[in-house]
């Protein structure tokens, strides 16, 4: 699973110009500095709860500062060391980098990526890297690690020089043994590399030398496909830690219940086309004329599974049945890299980047956008995200283009890539989620998007930011209108505005007005002047969450609409939206109806509706 951007955190201007060597380093870091000191792409006003945050939401963090101090702030939110984001420690003057927590969860890896960024060195401190090589717990990818595995008590022997049998029964372990850790033919201990269930040992390593393949029926039930895939493991006494992937015809990439096996197991979807798995044939048990006529291929289950193993593999189970369903299984001599057998199942996530600030961008966000293999999106949009991730693509599409980048992330995933289509705001208000998911609904004509694997990811809207930033305006009903008649007729969102002026909702009116389209601002306001007082206080934001952010308060009546633009949003209260002066400053918001002459009753109909 990809990490989270990570969050580069100073405590004092000086710092900005490290800051942005090691930001430089890993992509998609933002830098977090206080308020007071400015530069940073997200400011904190208190470092210990802005730290707290960080680690809650599983932001792995690289403090510039003393150890000490991250050790201080966040020993409160320690509690399971399964689960905790690395957390690493930068001296001041870059010379020393120093993971914290997290070690083989990727601080370990982060700490090696910043040093080499600035000549430093890395302070790995876990026992096992350092004094053995390898960590028994954190194994390297393709293997993992058994079911009551014994770590502690072989990697201390290790450390104490005692002989560990080290018994190979699959694959190469060359990995285990560089480091000339103590592994011998005799010992008390036992760590044994094996595809088998029952492995014996005190650590059993479970390389992944099988490969699954399934085949199934239109509509099999994924319960049963996923119980035919468990019970062959179990009736071969096959290790399911050993599974590298499971694969199958493409045709079958939109089946629930083939990507239903790959989850349970925990590992990637491999698809091959009809002439990949035709040429396995051969080294089929019992060929099929049936499947050849129906699908183009004498075989689904056995062919992807020795597909996937490779011409020095063979099947370890030949095709077993359900139902509806079929399964092999084939046993590579090594260990198997999913990523080089056919294709993956497209993936196309349509990512919310909120107003601008990284700040306001979500961690799903970030690890969907770090989890990237190609970025779509408006050339501006793509411009907010920084540095792109390692290997990533990057597709800019002029303004005005939003068909062409939702088709563009459409064939990228139909190709097996894995696509952030990029949005500003939150992607499904007024974003890009409703159009991908339309061209979707009638795609008949494109059966290579009938697999694709889909997933919004949300930000934060406009409205939202704009709202914040005056204070709480949407604290009652409200609703969101667009000017923009480009494709919807005037006379639609007239009525609308008509609705929602008679309704009396705070209304947020998007796109309020272009160079070319002036007059439609000046109608909408008249509409809700007719059912708002002349001071019914409006929001004005321009900008949000980017250089040259403008919030201003206005009026209904005295509002220049000169000033506005399609890069402004305006936020046009109800009839009881107040507005308020509180430290030097005006903030605006809604009741509920919790006034103190209210509250009792209004709480008490809350709990009678089971609120």
């Amino acid at each position: 699973m990809a990490l989270s951007a990570p969050a580069v955190v100073i405590l004092e201007a000086r710092q900005r110009a490290l800051a942005r060597r090691i930001g430089a380093a890993l992509p998609g870091a933002a830098i977090h500095g206080p308020a007071a000191a400015g530069g940073a792409d997200v400011s904190y006003e208190r470092l210990g709860p802005h730290l707290a945050a960080l680690f809650r939401a599983g932001t792995p963090i690289v403090g510039l500062c003393a150890a000490g101090i991250l050790i201080r702030l966040l020993a409160p939110q320690l509690a399971d060391k399964g689960a905790e984001p690395p957390v690493l420690a930068v001296s001041e003057d870059g010379r020393s980098v120093v993971p914290l927590l997290g070690g083989h969860h990727g601080a370990n890896d982060l700490a090696r990526s910043i040093a080499d960024a600035l000549g430093a060195h890395a302070a790995i401190t876990t026992a096992g890297d350092t004094a053995l090589g390898f960590a028994l717990d954190a194994p390297p990818p393709g293997w993992r690690l058994g079911k009551g595995a014994r770590v502690k008590a072989v990697t201390a022997a290790l450390l104490a020089g005692e002989p560990v049998r080290l018994v190979t029964e699959a694959a190469d372990a060359a990995w285990l043994t560089v480091g000339g850790a103590p592994f011998a033919d005799e010992g008390r201990l036992a760590v044994c590399i094996s595809d088998r269930r029952d492995a014996a040992g005190d650590v059993a390593l479970h390389p992944g030398v099988l490969a699954m393949g399934l085949g199934c029926e239109r509509g099999c039930a994924p319960e049963e496909l996923v119980e035919l895939a468990e019970r062959t493991l179990a009736d071969a006494g096959l290790a399911p830690e050993a599974v590298a992937c499971v694969a199958s015809l493409d045709l079958k990439a939109d089946e629930p219940a083939v990507g239903a096996v790959a989850d349970a197991l925990g590992v990637p979807l491999r698809l091959f086309d009809a002439a990949a798995l035709e040429r396995e044939t051969p080294r089929l048990t019992v060929p099929s004329e049936t499947v050849f006529r129906a699908v183009g291929c004498h075989g689904v289950a056995e062919a992807a599974a020795l597909a996937c193993a490779g011409a020095e593999g063979a099947l370890a189970v030949p095709k077993a049945k359900s139902a509806r369903g079929t399964c092999a299984i084939a046993r590579a001599p090594d260990v198997i890299e999913p990523e080089r057998c056919g294709r993956a199942r497209g993936r196309v996530t349509v990512v919310g980047l909120g107003p601008g600030s990284a700040a306001w961008r979500t961690p799903g966000a970030d690890a969907a956008i770090a989890g990237a293999s190609d970025l779509v999106g408006y050339g501006r949009y793509l411009d907010l995200i920084g540095p792109l991730p390692p290997g990533c693509a990057r597709h800019a599409y002029p303004i005005g283009a939003e068909e062409e980048r939702a088709r563009a992330a459409l064939a990228l995933a139909a190709e097996g890539r894995r696509v952030a289509l990029v949005s500003s705001g939150d992607a499904g208000v007024y974003g890009m989620a409703s159009l991908l998911f339309e061209l979707l609904d009638g795609a008949e004509h494109e059966p290579g998007w009938r697999g694709i694997e889909l997933a919004v990811e949300p930000g934060v809207s406009a409205l939202q930011a704009a709202a914040a930033r005056a204070g709480a305006p949407l604290g009652h009903d409200f609703c969101a209108v667009s000017l923009s008649d480009l494709l919807t007729p005037w006379p639609v969102i007239e009525r609308r505005l008509r609705a929602a002026a008679e309704g009396d909702f705070v209304v947020a009116l998007y796109n309020p007005a272009s160079r070319d389209r002036r007059a439609r601002l000046e109608e909408a306001l008249a509409i809700l002047a007719a059912r708002r007082p002349p001071d019914c206080p409006v929001v004005v934001a321009r900008n949000l969450g980017r250089a040259g952010e403008r919030v201003s308060l206005a009026t209904l009546g005295k509002l220049d609409t000169g000033a506005v633009d399609m890069l402004t949003l305006l936020v046009v209260g109800s009839s009881q939206t107040r507005r308020m002066e509180r430290g030097g400053r005006s903030w605006l918001y809604t009741p509920r109806g919790y006034a103190p002459g209210d509250a009792a009753p209004c709480i008490s109909k809350r709990v009678a509706e089971g609120a």
